[in-house]
């Protein structure tokens, strides 16, 4: 057993969430800024969270050690 706790990863923290069942949460990107390049079809799909694939969720685990 190690001495010390791995901490965390911090920006992971805020951009991910855990959900009950153990999946990774995220929102969608490209919404903060130069929006009037991006089509309303883009704008719209991208509101919300969706859940991340198995491959990504994988990755991501590593950094949100209370997954």
């Amino acid at each position: 057993m190690p001495k010390y706790k791995l901490k965390s990863k911090s920006a992971a923290k805020k951009r991910f969430k855990v959900t009950a069942t153990g999946l990774i949460k995220v929102g969608y990107g490209c919404k903060q800024h130069f929006l009037r390049r991006r089509t309303k079809t883009m704008k719209r799909s991208a509101r919300g969270t969706h859940v991340l694939c198995a491959a990504d969720m994988k990755l991501v685990k590593k950094y949100v050690r209370t997954a």
